[in-house]
């Protein structure tokens, strides 16, 4: 099921599972440990993806307890029984510490209860602790069920039918503390919450010109702080992995006094609850505020979010990666033997993957352990490399000023002008992007400038250099600072080189989407006509449409994912009070339906129809008996997503009156156009660090061809094809691919790649919502945290 290449990454070979594959098997599911959001998705997609291989799934309720309690804390799920939750927060089937399965006579009451329903397949879903006691359950197991049989508790028919247990993990933590994964379930939408949080104190700390401290969660991981101080722009963060200097009062109260005197009206203070100092000692929220108050006589207030960033609903991010994994975990079980090594399902880049449980169990302790015994350096290794880059790009981002240098290093320093401009529709977090590329080159000793509206500010010479301060506050501004328009190079050569010779420019980074890699693809084509053109450029992808090619993800399109994803629940909760009701909602994406694809996986939609999936009469007839279906068996409400350029035909307004007439006796039909409000709103925290880190990216590469493409005379001679490329994300590392190579990949016709991995998720869209589908599996077999690269984060 999976091969290597060449340079030892993993291929997925696909392999199609259908309808009914595994029929007879028990499954059951439990949640385990501190809730998170996103649990609620994880469970309903691994009751009904069980069901969709016939298999009989239960909930165990209550967690380890409802397992040694038994009773009605073991109960059959139906289709049914989680339709309804994918937006909640917490778990439905509950979760509680079990003191009594500790031991191994509560553990024999557990094993009791289990074969007493044919259950010999468990899901948990829980930390690293959780994980552990399920993988001692299991190598008890046989045991257990000789000594109930001894007792006479099983008969021999069912020691010998249940004589293997098989569990699969999930981690389900708001902490991202769990090695192995990029991200567990809970995460992203516990920073959505600190977000929105900080975002909205800023603004009455502005007022008052005030010092806020804000106190988060993470146990003795700093990721959520550090995650969330480069989301906000944090001024100080305290984590456990990073010990702040001895007189850190001294160098905290120097930074927060100079950033004042600059013209900042507000500082930001983040603190990890795990945070300690050089001696082990922990650095409470009250101490920060101590000092700012003794030595700056600011006013100071600290916000403590405590549970907040458990609660709320699951952002979109985490609602699509449960489903994802709570599919795989169910193959994962269905295909086990005798012999498999329990697993846990992981992320890995943008694959869901399975590894070894308690090699990553005993990754995560060593995580602990090099603490414990104040290896910090080596701590924030384990962490993987996503953490340690996350550290050392906030460092540098929140220095006020660049250092001052001593001659010698002066004369080290480039002194290079690089231009940076926006190009294409409007995306949130194009301006964290810009912010960080500012600051990273003017840290460097560059000068930067800022290029208005695109190509036309090239044309038109609308150019500006921006300062450190140019770009305060914008990692949390939607849409472009900078102004951007769609317009293309093509005809206006001339004035463009005219624009880059007169301000000297040595190195170009556009941020957008299609446009901006057609328009660098057109600039890079002109190299051999205008000398001005040989500099090094690049593009950052940043559309809501994801629609370019070279990359998986780009800038914006988490933003708008959760925008639709959103808005697609408050039209449910619209339908709570309106009888049998289908609501047809069209999105953004041009001729790309990644958005309606993914939001409709993150939203519970019935159906979503994309360009890339031809559909036509009978389709949209067939759709409809589902929704008859569906109705008739109690569920009063369906959604279905269409992509704005689906079908030229079959438009929005003709399927809205089409699914009218043709239900009008068992439903109504309704149309939302979303329109522009997928692109406002505030970035997303995964949009705001993205392209705070793709900017840093970006800087050292084209310093570095800069300095590649130098000529002895001082002119630069960046003509070959690498000098042009577009940063983008495969899988989990960071590629540079040249524009003029992307073409053989690219449908300039509609604005597409020729390959995108998100269309294998449509099947998985349709099997959730209980319609006729054929599974393509994307998991890969068992690998070693090594073999996979785990270590390799983004």
């Amino acid at each position: 099921m999976s091969d290597f290449f060449p340079d030892g990454s993993i291929q997925n070979v696909p392999r199609a599972v259908k309808s009914g594959a595994y029929a007879g098997r028990g499954i059951a599911v439990f949640t385990s440990g501190g809730d998170s959001q996103g649990m609620n998705a994880a469970v309903r997609a691994v009751v009904r993806f069980g069901i969709y291989l016939g298999a009989k799934v239960y909930f165990i309720k209550e967690g380890y307890q409802g397992m040694v309690d038994g009773g009605e804390n073991i109960v059959e799920a139906t289709w049914s029984s989680v339709s309804g939750n994918l937006h909640k927060g917490g778990t439905i089937i509950g979760s509680a510490r079990c003191k009594d399965f500790r031991v191994r006579e509560g553990r024999l009451k557990a094993a009791r209860n289990l074969i007493n329903r044919g259950i010999t397949n468990l899901v948990v879903i829980g930390g690293d602790g959780s994980l552990t006691g399920a993988n001692l359950f299991r190598h008890e197991w046989s045991s257990l069920v000789d000594e109930l049989a001894e007792k006479g508790v099983v008969t021999a028919e069912a020691k010998s039918k249940y004589s293997n247990l098989y569990i699969v993990g999930m981690v389900g933590s708001i902490d991202n503390d769990f090695c192995g994964t990029d991200m567990t379930i809970g995460t992203d939408s516990a920073l959505h919450r600190i977000i929105e949080s900080i975002d909205a104190i800023a603004a009455t700390a502005y007022s008052h010109q005030r010092t806020f401290i804000m106190e988060v969660m993470g146990r003795h991981c700093g990721f959520l702080a550090l995650a969330a101080s480069l989301a906000s722009e944090a001024d100080y963060v305290f984590i456990p992995e990073w010990l702040p200097e001895a007189d850190w009062p001294s160098r905290m109260c120097k930074k927060l006094s100079s950033e004042r005197e600059a013209g900042q009206r507000i500082n930001i203070i983040i603190v990890s609850e795990g945070a300690v100092d050089r001696d082990g000692n922990t650095i409470t929220s009250e101490m920060v505020k101590d000092v700012v108050v003794k030595n700056l006589h600011q006013d100071a207030r600290i916000t403590v979010l405590g549970h907040v960033q458990r609660g709320g609903g699951p952002s979109a991010f985490d609602r699509v990666l449960a489903c994802r994994m709570g599919a795989e975990a169910v193959l994962a079980l269905m295909e086990a033997e005798a012999e498999t090594e329990p697993c846990v399902v992981s992320l890995d880049g943008n694959q869901v993957i399975r590894l070894p449980l308690m090699e990553c169990v005993k990754r995560t302790q060593a995580v602990s352990k090099a603490m414990s015994e104040q290896n910090w350096d080596v701590a924030v290794q384990l962490r993987g490399r996503s953490f340690a880059r996350n550290l050392e790009t906030y460092k540098l981002l929140t220095r006020l000023k660049p250092p001052k240098l001593s001659p010698e290093m002066t004369q080290q320093m480039s002194g290079y002008t690089l231009a940076v401009m926006c190009v294409g529709a409007p995306a949130c977090g194009m301006n964290a992007a810009v912010r960080s590329f500012t600051r990273n080159c003017i840290y460097r000793g560059d000068i930067v400038l800022g290029v208005e509206d695109g190509i036309e500010g090239l044309i038109k010479d609308s150019v500006k250099e921006l300062q450190w301060s140019s770009v305060t506050g914008w990692v949390g501004q939607g849409g472009a600072s900078l102004g951007t328009k769609r317009t293309l190079p093509d005809g206006n050569y001339e004035k463009i080189a005219e624009t880059i010779n007169k301000h000297k420019i040595n190195g170009l980074l556009v941020i957008g989407g299609f446009e901006a890699y057609n328009a660098v693809l057109q600039l890079a084509q002109q190299k051999k006509t205008y000398k001005e053109f040989c500099i090094p450029m690049l593009v950052i992808p940043s559309t809501i449409s994801n629609n370019v090619p070279g990359t998986e993800f780009s800038l914006g399109a988490d933003t708008a994912l959760n925008e639709i994803t959103e808005i697609c629940d408050r039209i449910r909760q619209s339908a709570q009070g309106t009888k049998r009701r289908v609501f047809i909602v069209e999105t953004m994406g041009g001729y790309c339906g990644y958005l309606a694809t993914m939001a409709g996986l993150a939203g519970g939609a019935d159906q979503a129809y994309i360009f890339e999936e031809t559909f036509g009469a009978k389709d949209l007839l067939h759709d409809i008996d589902h929704m008859i279906s569906k109705m008739n068996h109690g569920v009063q409400h369906g959604l279905v997503l269409r992509n704005e350029k689906a079908n030229v035909n079959y438009n929005s307004d003709f399927m809205s009156r089409f699914f009218s007439e043709e239900g009008k006796n068992y439903f109504s039909a309704r149309m939302n156009v979303l329109g522009h409000m997928q692109q406002g709103g505030s970035p997303s925290p995964f949009d705001r660090n993205m392209g705070t880190k793709m900017a840093a990216k970006a800087a050292e590469w084209l310093i570095t061809k800069i300095c590649e493409c130098a000529q002895a005379d001082g002119s630069l001679n960046a003509s070959s094809p690498d000098t042009a490329v577009l940063l983008g994300i495969i899988r989990r590392n960071y590629c540079f691919s040249p524009v003029e190579d992307l073409q053989n990949d690219t449908d300039f016709v509609q604005g597409l790649p020729k390959q995108q991995w998100w269309l294998k998720l449509q099947s998985l869209l349709r099997i959730l919502a209980k319609h006729d589908s054929v599974y393509v599996e994307e998991g890969l077999n068992v690998q070693t945290i090594e073999e996979t690269g785990w270590s390799l984060a983004m």
